[in-house]
């Protein structure tokens, strides 16, 4: 027999079929008939498990139990928002379309080229976590805090809002706390997975920091289209963050994502980031467990800043509004005309349930959004997490300058406290388009224009 016949017979690829080599000689050098073979071999494929007691069978059944199902030759359903994606994040939706475990899809108007699921990328899976679906950032996450500071101090007291922003919170790879801050995440179990427990001395001296990348700290105008909560429709000062889970995140991903990897050494070399972990395994339940703490501790980060910002400010709050947008849930959807629970990955893409309320930021130079979702079932429950990038971090170091960027921001009326130049409103789409065209998905409630942005200084590596 060769790979052919072994492939006909629905032999995978990879350590089975040499396995299945193995015992065809095996099998003929113990007086095994010849033509006899076949069978053998269609009976092994067909139960594997009914023959892990047999010693010339047992390895070719265990490799059989272990290899990953064959992806799907057609991709499950998905849909996308908006025109002239980029080729190269919509191939990347339709791959992970091609999961075995995947069951449903779609591909956000802002979507970019991410690692795994595309940014922009939300995938319904069967009992299964994908971690670079979730992505490296877990719980990345929006915060906006309205408070009861006078209009006219975005200007007047520039400075102070700088010192602000500055003395409550730290930028960049590292970033930490000599005086460290307190929330009761610290009292969570953080022995839920051995990445979490080793890294919880970590993730309490970096809480309440910002990281690098595209997260930023800002302070703009927020404008109420109607009531928001007990918010009356007007104007006011709010503060803008964005950030989630730091180092500790990065580290779960990291973790995770290689027992992903090696527990399908197999699988095609395209669909290899989206390898996945099974929440009836202990490492998807201990992943699972640590993407749940994650989402817990980038939320007290948010709160934190937010927090310490207000009384340095000697400021109240008047609205406060969250979400995540790098996590995965188990949600109830209605698929092929059945509900049933699946897993529902959002990678760079916000919860958008019939009036689940969420945070839709632009650039630093262009507007957000306070939305309220329609309950899409096509999306999945779900909008985009921002205008996504129109160029990739290099390209945009290589075409911008301060100089023309500082006119750009000025003519504006935004004041850069520091960012990297990758991050500039030119690298990013227009997010009233994006806007546009998520329109069956969101309704605006309000819109928020930055005034003062802090971010990573530039030479800072992104973490998102």
């Amino acid at each position: 027999m060769n790979t052919k016949d072994f492939l006909r017979l629905g032999v995978p690829l990879g350590e089975a079929m040499r396995r299945a080599t193995d015992f065809v000689a095996n099998y003929i050098l113990g007086g095994g008939e010849k033509s006899r073979l076949h069978e053998a071999v269609a009976a092994l494929v067909a139960n594997p498990s009914a023959f892990v007691d047999d010693p010339l069978r047992v390895e070719f059944a265990k490799a059989l139990l272990k290899a990953p199902p064959a992806p799907r030759a057609q991709p499950v359903k998905y849909r996308q928002w908006g025109e002239g994606l980029d080729h190269d994040a919509v191939l990347q939706m339709e791959k992970a379309c091609l999961l075995p475990v995947s069951l449903a899809g779609a591909l956000m108007p802002d979507a970019h080229v991410g690692y795994g699921l595309p940014i922009g990328g939300v995938l319904a899976t069967e009992n299964a976590v994908i971690p670079y679906a979730v992505g490296v950032d877990i719980a990345c996450r929006m915060k906006m805090t309205v408070l009861d500071i006078p209009v006219r101090d975005l200007e007047r007291k520039q400075d102070r809002l700088t010192r602000a922003i500055e003395a409550e919170t730290r930028f960049g790879v590292g970033a930490n706390f000599k005086e460290r801050r307190a929330h009761d995440v610290l009292d969570a179990d953080w022995s839920v997975s051995p990445v979490t427990k080793q890294n919880k001395d970590k993730a309490w001296s970096q809480l309440g920091t910002s990281g690098s990348g595209n997260h930023f700290v800002e302070f703009g105008l927020f404008t109420a289209h109607d009531t928001i909560n007990e918010l009356e429709p007007g104007t006011y000062v709010a503060l803008l963050s964005h950030s989630g889970s730091r180092g500790t995140g990065a580290a779960v991903c990291d973790h995770y994502s290689k027992i992903a990897f090696n527990q399908f050494p197999d699988l095609p070399s395209e669909l290899k980031r989206l390898a996945w972990l099974s929440l009836d395994s202990q490492e998807g339940q201990e992943y699972w467990h640590a993407m749940e703490l994650m989402g817990q501790y980038a939320a007290a980060n948010h709160a934190c800043i937010h927090r310490h910002i207000v009384e340095n400010l000697g400021a109240h709050v008047l609205l406060d509004l969250e979400n995540h947008h790098n996590f995965a849930w188990k949600e109830n959807h209605l698929l092929d005309g059945v509900e049933r629970e699946v897993v529902v990955h959002r990678k760079g893409a916000t919860p958008a349930g019939q009036g689940v309320m969420g945070i839709i930021p632009g650039s630093m130079a262009s507007p957000g959004f306070v939305v309220s979702g329609k309950g899409n079932a096509e999306s999945l429950n779900s909008a985009s997490h921002g205008a996504g990038r129109a160029m990739s971090r290099k390209a945009a170091n290589g075409k911008f300058n301060w100089k023309d960027v500082n006119r750009f921001l000025r003519e504006r009326g935004v004041t850069l406290i520091s960012a990297g130049l990758d991050e500039v409103p030119m690298a990013y789409k227009d997010i009233r388009e994006v806007m546009a065209a998520q329109s069956d998905l969101v309704t605006v409630l309000g819109q928020f224009d930055p005034k003062l942005v802090k971010m990573a200084p530039a030479g800072e590596r992104p973490e998102d």
